[in-house]
């Protein structure tokens, strides 16, 4: 990336903040845009998960950032759709980067949202600026076991999803839906690594510790290990901090080290930039 690059995303932030409504495909996306000069963020949300778990993250870094959030489908505020598959999430990283025009941004993920980014940067390698991935890794339970284990999960949880949703932990699905994207996104987690081999943009990792709903007691450390062959054999991607809480937690315990992560990738884009 050259430094007209660089200062393309500058040229095409607006100064205005916008909350509104993006239409993709059958339904609508909630969106907010602080605006600002800064660097374009995107922020991809956990798999049932919705915006309100950046705000700590935001707070923190403050109005040096552009920052856009947005809730998935049957999410948060957003509206329902007939397709939750992993592509409509791409879809929807498309949709609302069009909305707000944003050609080039830096992408923060948690979790489900880490993997869309990995697969986003992947398709649109002149497009990301850099991506921060806060507690996902290129590892998933595949296969009919792996496919049977995620359903029987949920199908046990079905009748804590209701509620549990007004507090951005479970989506406006069905069981049996949320079980479909959890395993969609366990199989293109499994299919990570390579694309995070290829990429040439600064990546940064933050982990957490300790195990996750649904886990079984030491799988998620064995998760966050599936990173370590990526991390020798590419010299973009690094692990920014691995921190006390969980999974779950992560967001709202260690978001100062998830804010630092973005700055120290923002520094990595400019000096990128700088020496390209």
């Amino acid at each position: 990336m050259n430094n007209t690059a660089i200062a393309d995303h500058r040229q095409n932030n607006t100064d205005s903040a916008w909350t509104g409504m993006v239409e993709v495909d059958d339904t609508a996306l909630a969106v907010t845009d602080t605006g600002g000069p800064g660097i374009p963020v995107l922020y991809l949300n956990g798999a049932y998960a919705s915006q309100r778990a950046w705000r700590r993250v935001l707070a923190e870094l403050g109005d040096g950032y552009r920052h856009i959030t947005f809730d998935e489908r049957a999410r948060g505020k957003s509206k329902r759709s007939a397709d939750y598959s992993f592509e409509a999430s791409l879809r929807d990283v498309d949709a609302v980067l069009a909305a707000r025009g944003v050609e080039r941004a830096l992408l923060v993920g948690w979790s489900y949202g880490g993997i869309v980014s990995w697969h986003w940067a992947d398709r649109h390698p002149d497009r990301v600026l850099g991506l921060v991935t806060v507690d996902s890794a290129p590892y998933g339970l595949t296969g009919e076991e792996g496919r049977e284990r995620i359903r029987k999960l949920f199908h046990r949880m079905r009748f804590v999803l209701p509620l549990v949703r007004p507090l951005g932990l479970a989506a406006r699905m069905s069981a049996a839906q949320h079980a479909e994207v959890g395993i969609d996104a366990n199989e293109f987690a499994a299919a990570g690594a390579p694309v995070l081999l290829g990429l040439t943009c600064p990546v940064r990792f933050v982990l957490a510790t300790g195990d996750s709903l649904g886990s079984e007691p030491g799988e998620m450390e064995q998760l966050r290990t599936s990173l370590d062959p990526v991390l020798a054999g590419n010299p973009n991607v690094k692990v920014s901090a691995k921190v006390a809480s969980n999974h779950s937690h992560i967001l709202r315990k260690d978001f100062r080290a998830v804010a630092e992560a973005v700055r120290e990738t923002a520094a990595a884009v400019e000096q990128q930039g700088a020496a390209s």
